[in-house]
């Protein structure tokens, strides 16, 4: 598979209620080799995505070139800040407070420079924040987004399910090493004393081996008498 057709596979849900950036940010990201679906209002992004905006009771549907009414599967959201009803950063509190939706990329657009609405977008979970207008360069930075997005999603599902905790079997293999480190213990405790009697043996015979030598049964000793001292042999 090619980087192209690799590419072709993302799909970038692209909101903006100004049909002229509307088809801009669409032409970029097609030559971009991404796949694009429009709408023109935050309202009718959550209906794509599922989710329904409490307070659009609109029926209209989106841009040609999205389905009707149906749910997709988006890989990227790129979103302009100023828009009547829900703006840009209304939908993205809207994407990350959702549960299934939170993880997919948000990356909002707009014409105004305001150093604290970009700081609050990105601190709440905003990948990145373009000037308007958008250029080809910024759509290339979308790829990392992306491939991030792409590379978490099998670590996901692979990761393995913990166990559940077995109280009864924790408490059985804690009174086992309990068991062990006690007869270890009286095994030491035992060898201490059988060294103790050990020595004892051996000291008792060293004692014996002495008393029967020659040079002690032949050595004179001496003895006390009333009259004085005696030699004894």
């Amino acid at each position: 598979m090619t980087v192209v057709d690799a590419e072709s596979r993302f799909h970038v849900l692209a909101v903006d209620d100004s049909l002229i950036d509307r088809k801009l940010i669409e032409m970029l990201l097609k030559n971009s080799s991404y796949q694009v679906t429009t709408v023109d209002s935050g309202s009718k992004a959550l209906e794509l995505l599922g989710l329904r905006d409490e307070g659009d009771d609109s029926s209209s549907s989106p841009s040609s070139s999205s389905p009707d009414h149906q749910e997709i599967d988006v890989n990227l959201i790129i979103t302009d800040y100023c828009m009547p009803g829900m703006t840009g950063y209304d939908l993205l509190k809207r994407v990350k407070g959702s549960s299934s939706l939170k993880d997919i990329p948000v990356v909002i657009m707009s014409s105004e420079n305001v150093p604290a609405r970009i700081n609050r977008c990105l601190e709440d979970g905003a990948e990145e924040f373009f000037l308007k207008p958008v250029k080809l360069a910024d759509m290339k930075k979308l790829k990392s987004h992306l491939l991030k997005r792409k590379q978490q999603l099998p670590m996901a599902a692979a990761a393995p399910d913990k166990p559940p905790h077995k109280p009864d079997e924790a408490a059985a293999s804690a009174a086992a090493i309990a068991e062990a480190a006690t007869a270890q213990t009286d095994g030491i405790i035992s060898d201490c004393s059988c060294s103790g009697s050990s020595k004892r043996k051996a000291a008792a015979m060293e004692q014996e081996v002495i008393s029967s030598s020659p040079d002690q049964r032949t050595k004179p000793r001496l003895s006390s008498t009333s009259s004085g001292l005696a030699v004894e042999t």
